[in-house]
């Protein structure tokens, strides 16, 4: 199955979804297709679709499928790589009234960069896109969540606990001590 999501911001992005009505109708996409469409006003012909749904439906749907075609949205992205999808990101562009402004190019080009998408920049190349997917491996995504709070933690005990250390036997420095056991 494949899976759309296009997220819940306040923009649509019709022209994703009117593609990928044209590639059932091609028969290029025989798979099941389901849509979360958000505040986009086109609705799919082909395939079935909810505008919003609940974190378990999300959820559940995110895991029956085997492929996302999603936004650019960092979240979105992520969200599917971290349950070992494959992923088409489109991104939305400001001058179709889809966002403000292109950072969605930008957030492609660096998972694109680290090999762990398919990127489609255009959406006339949505087809290629789609059929690049199907043959091609991925790197498995890693979080770096761990990384970051190390770097945080270091930052702490360089920094702040350097200084506590001048408080010597300061009050500031027995209730700091104090919460960090």
């Amino acid at each position: 199955m494949i899976f759309i999501t296009l997220g819940s911001q306040k923009f649509q992005f019709n022209r994703l979804l009117i593609e990928v009505d044209s590639l059932i109708e091609k028969g290029v996409i025989t798979d099941e297709v389901f849509a979360q469409i958000g505040n986009s006003d086109y609705e799919p012909h082909n395939y079935a679709f909810s505008r919003f749904m609940n974190r378990e439906e999300f959820s559940q749907k995110q895991t029956e499928c085997d492929i996302v075609i999603t936004h650019g949205g960092t979240g979105a992205i992520i969200g599917a790589l971290r349950k070992g999808k494959k992923v088409i990101a489109v991104p939305r562009l400001a001058k179709y009234g889809e966002h403000v402004d292109d950072h969605q190019l930008q957030l492609l080009h660096q998972f694109d960069d680290m090999h762990l998408i398919e990127p489609c920049y255009d959406i006339d190349n949505l087809e290629d896109a789609y059929h690049k997917l199907l043959v091609t491996e991925y790197k498995k995504y890693v979080s770096n969540t761990n990384a970051v709070i190390g770097a945080i933690d270091k930052i702490i005990i360089d920094d702040v606990l350097s200084d506590v250390k001048k408080y010597k036997g300061s009050k500031v420095r027995h209730l700091f001590l104090k919460n960090k056991a």
